[in-house]
């Protein structure tokens, strides 16, 4: 299974641009950590053309939220959400059409 992990930086920090820069910085290693370390297990599951997307963002009070954003097995959403859980990152909840799930 090939994994991926995207920061989504944000660009409305407001008014520290070097605020901006920090946290921006701070969501890129914590993407790289994730794909490259915590996620690793999951290289090994499935198929080799099977994909796993994660994406992770802040939340308005600026804590680091996940979000699965691919159809995979139930079991790799459960190992992702407690991997994500005792890093401390909450789920990312939205309603937003991009997100590629297929129909439940």
């Amino acid at each position: 299974m090939t994994v991926t992990v995207l920061a989504i930086t944000e660009t409305d920090f407001v008014p520290d641009v070097s605020l901006a820069r920090i946290m921006n910085e701070r969501l890129k290693r914590a993407a790289a950590e994730m794909q490259d370390i915590h996620l690793e297990p999951m290289l090994s599951v499935g198929q080799r053309k099977d994909d796993l997307v994660v994406y992770i963002s802040y939340n308005p009070k600026y804590t680091i939220r996940f979000r699965v954003v691919n159809d995979v097995p139930q079991d790799v959403e459960n190992f992702v959400a407690t991997v994500c859980g005792n890093l401390g990152y909450i789920k990312w909840k939205t309603n937003v059409v991009n997100v590629f799930k297929g129909n439940d």
